[in-house]
Formats: C-alpha cells, sequence, structure tokens
C-alpha cells in the first residue's frame, strides 16, 4: 500500500488526517478540541537484502494513518532519521547521533504542545535501545516543562515502539528469537509494500555476546537478518498490522478521554 498522500481539494465532509495538511485555523480548533497527535519516527537502516532500508519507517507510518482513520486523531510531518548503531557500518544505513534525535524530538514535541496538542503518541518503527532511549527522555523532558510552566494543562505523551506491540502476535510458525528483518517484519512489509520486496531473505540467528559493549555489532549477524523471513507470509502481516493498530487505536481513546 503506498504511502504517498495525494494533492486534492477536499469537500468540506472530509477531514484532515495530516497535522500539515490543516489551515492555522483548523490546527486551532484540532488543539483546543483535543485532538491527539501521533508522531511517526522511523529509520533509515539495512534490513537484510530482502527488505528496503525504509521498512522501519513504512512500518510505523503506515500503523500512524491506519489509526487515524480509525480514530480521527492526527499525524504530524514523520522523521525517517533515527540512531542505527548496530547496523551503520551497513551500505545504505544513515545513523544521527543520540543529541540529534533527543534534540530534535524534543523540538517537535515541545512545538506541539506550545501549539496546543497536549495529547501525544511518539510511534517509533525502529526499536533500537539508544535511539528508543532518546525519544523517551525527549518526551520526558517536555512533560516536565509542560508541567512546571502550567499546573493546570496537563501534558500526556506515550512512547513506543511499534515493533514492540507486533511481537506480541504469537505465530507458531514464527521461530523463537525472530527479530530484525526477520519473519515478523518481512510479513508487514508482504502485507503493505510487497512491491519492495526484493528477494527471498535467508534465515540468519546470531548471537552477540551478553553483556558487552562492543564497537563493531555488525560482525555477529554480517547477514543482516535476525530470524527466518522465509517463514513470512501476506496473511501473517496482515494479522500483526491489524493487532498493532487497535492497540494502538486504544491508546488514542485512552489519551483523548483523559
Amino acid at each position: 500500500m503506498s504511502m504517498k498522500r495525494k494533492i486534492s481539494v477536499p469537500d468540506k465532509k472530509s477531514s484532515c488526517l495530516w497535522l500539515d495538511e490543516l489551515s492555522t485555523s483548523e490546527a486551532k480548533e484540532a488543539a483546543a478540541t483535543g485532538t491527539v497527535v501521533i508522531f511517526p519516527v522511523g529509520s533509515i537502516e539495512e534490513h537484510g537484502d530482502h527488505l528496503p532500508l525504509c521498512t522501519d519507517s513504512l512500518q510505523c507510518e503506515f500503523v500512524a494513518l491506519e489509526v487515524a482513520k480509525k480514530t480521527g486523531c492526527l499525524i504530524a510531518p514523520p522523521l525517517r532519521y533515527g540512531i542505527c548503531n548496530a547496523g551503520r557500518n551497513f551500505p545504505g544505513t544513515f545513523s544521527i547521533e543520540f543529541d540529534s534525535l533527543y534534540l530534535i524530538a524534543r523540538d517537535v514535541l515541545s512545538e506541539l504542545v506550545r501549539n496546543g496538542f497536549n495529547r501525544i503518541i511518539v510511534m517509533s518503527g525502529h526499536a533500537g535501545s539508544t535511539h528508543m532511549t532518546a525519544l523517551r527522555l525527549a518526551a520526558q523532558q517536555v512533560v516536565k516543562q509542560s508541567t512546571f510552566l502550567s499546573a493546570t494543562r496537563k501534558t500526556r505523551i506515550m512512547v513506543l515502539s511499534d515493533f514492540e506491540l507486533a511481537l506480541e502476535v504469537k505465530d507458531p510458525g514464527f521461530p523463537a528469537g525472530d527479530g530484525h528483518a526477520g519473519a515478523v517484519e518481512t510479513s508487514r512489509i508482504m502485507a503493505t509494500r510487497p512491491d519492495l520486496i526484493k528477494k527471498l531473505g535467508q534465515a540468519s540467528f546470531p548471537k552477540m555476546p551478553r553483556f558487552e559493549v562492543v564497537c563493531d555489532p555488525e560482525k555477529y549477524f554480517p547477514s543482516g537478518v535476525i530470524g527466518d523471513p522465509t517463514k513470512a507470509s501476506k496473511e501473517k502481516g496482515k494479522t500483526i498490522n491489524d493487532y498493532v493498530i487497535e492497540q494502538v487505536a486504544k491508546l488514542v481513546v485512552e489519551l483523548k478521554n483523559s
């Protein structure tokens, strides 16, 4: 499914799903009515030879769009750069510094709150621990600052990776330890952007040294795959995506009603 946005003039009954497609008066009204905003964050990172570099971005942006259709929330313009330490030496991977991601996320969240949007979900398609820490610290700073500036205006921000939700779907056909570019991610791309599947992936179950901080993690999984993409299918991908969409939609409703 293409994520391209069509340029058109909507009729009066239609509504925008992308925050940056609102007019200034529409943005003011949306903020005043407590509209929830999803801020998708992805990455440009290797996903083996069979998946595109934008795999993480595609997954969270697809979920955000489907959740917006179901709930009427808004989607902030996505950020497709992240911290990709483990795969940075693979061709095509772009990894930004921790401080860069933290500052960008903090500034975007601060501006959303300044504009009156104080119910926000930061949803990352990339689930790297350092990457997620930067996003959570940024959200924490904005929540603390908002509380300090206005005790009567409670800001709520959730930070999650949709990949973590995807792993909650237990499929007996998926091997234990499936992860990066494995059966789960390959299935999800099959269900949404099959045109971007490059080839048949190969199984790989590398083992990283326990507890050790290494400067060259990519040498422990030279194929760039953790899992078995040969177990993937379009049907499984749809099941996973539907589950993730349902869970995120519940979070939107929770924020909207709080």
